[in-house]
């Protein structure tokens, strides 16, 4: 794609409440080094963003509407990379994917819908290979730190014990944060899709479903309690695991399987020991927290405070096939849906555009598209750590 682009990013959807923050994290920031503008339906409500969240006044506006092709295929054609985060991404975002791969613009959004990314992916692969479009889904917390930490748990396997872990584990073990209002929606999208198609069904319980022509082996159950006999504790079901599991996967495929074609990978939420820990694990099994009245509605969310106040601790263990065991930890400095979600999108946007030209056109995840390169950008900006534990 070249450079010769008006824009180097373009946030669209930056009236709602998470490309509000992707918005403001970049003015805060400067742009860090790109020239970047803002992006939304309505020309007024632009200007008024912009000047809450303190951007400069001469911060660029472009108005666009999903509703409108033409609308989004002028804005695609004047920046190098585009961020959305307009959602549910199946029922807004088709059209931005397509246009995006057909016009050489790389792309990166917050994606938790794998049918619809499944579908993307087969419709759209092979344009954007053509043009060179680097088209990378799920850029906040589903599902960077489990991409980026099997990545750096791999890569020290390696360093360490000469091999890779041919299992591994992730295990919540704090997240304190609310979830975000357009993943709800987009998990009610998908329900309703199912409904209508129920071959899909297949699709979203597959493992491999993103992973194009590959099959692996049965994975570890991941939907219900059980006691973890390597962690000590009882386990639950991890909401996120359902689009967590799938990047991964296709992370390693598109890698060239170097975690192995025989890799078995899943995510649980440790619960605690004992007859304690599996009463917690029975209630946190039996609730959805994606639905209810404390769940914000799409473009609404938790205030400064409490998003400041979030944070999450994701441990990794890994298990070579001769038994050997190694342990990494991700960590997040606010909460997953929200602060550290806009962070980590907009360090992909510019990881992507500045610091991985080398990497081809395609559909791709963030391991694949920019690996340890946004791992670091991720630690010197965003709040976020990966680090060994003993």
């Amino acid at each position: 794609m070249s450079n010769e682009r008006e824009y180097d990013i373009v946030v669209y959807g930056a009236t709602g409440f998470t490309g509000r923050l992707v918005a403001e994290y970049l003015a805060r920031k400067n742009g860090q080094g790109t020239k970047w503008a803002m992006a939304g339906r309505s020309d007024a409500k632009l200007n008024a963003v912009r000047d809450e969240i303190g951007a400069p006044a001469d911060t660029p506006l472009v108005v666009a509407d999903a509703s409108d092709a033409e609308s989004l295929r002028r804005m695609v054609s004047s920046t190098r990379c585009i961020i959305t985060t307009v959602g549910p991404y199946q029922s807004y975002g088709s059209d931005l994917v397509a246009a995006c791969a057909e016009l050489g613009t790389d792309y990166v959004d917050l994606s938790g819908e794998p049918i619809w990314m499944h579908e993307m992916i087969a419709a759209h692969h092979d344009t954007a290979v053509t043009s060179g479009a680097r088209i990378v889904h799920s850029c906040g917390f589903d599902s960077i730190p489990s991409d980026l930490g099997v990545l750096f748990l791999q890569n020290k396997a390696e360093e360490q014990l000469g091999k890779v872990c041919q299992r591994v584990r992730l295990r919540v073990r704090a997240m304190n944060g609310e979830f975000s209002g357009g993943t709800a929606a987009s998990l009610n999208e998908t329900v309703a899709a199912i409904g209508e198609k129920p071959e899909l069904f297949n699709v979203l319980i597959n493992p491999f479903c993103l992973a194009d022509d590959f099959q692996g082996p049965d994975q570890p159950v991941d939907n219900k309690p059980y006691e973890d006999d390597v962690m000590g504790q009882w386990v639950a079901p991890f909401i996120m695991a359902a689009i967590n599991t799938k990047n991964v996967h296709r992370s390693n495929k598109l890698l060239g399987h170097p975690y192995g074609t025989d890799f078995l990978y899943d995510e649980m939420t440790l619960c605690g020991p004992g007859e304690e820990g599996k009463a917690i694990a029975d209630i946190v099994a039996s609730t959805n927290p994606l639905v209810g009245d404390d769940v914000p509605a799409p473009g609404e969310g938790p205030s400064r405070e409490s998003r400041e106040a979030g944070n999450y601790d994701l441990l990794l263990v890994g298990t070579t096939d001769d038994g050997q065991e190694l342990r990494a930890v991700v960590t997040g400095d606010m909460d997953p849906g929200y602060g550290s979600t806009s962070k980590m999108i907009a360090e992909s946007a510019i990881c992507l555009v500045n610091e991985c030209s080398a990497t081809p056109g395609g559909f791709h995840t963030p391991a694949s598209a920019m690996g340890e390169t946004l791992t670091h950008r991720l630690i010197e900006h965003a709040g976020l750590t990966f680090d060994l534990e003993s």
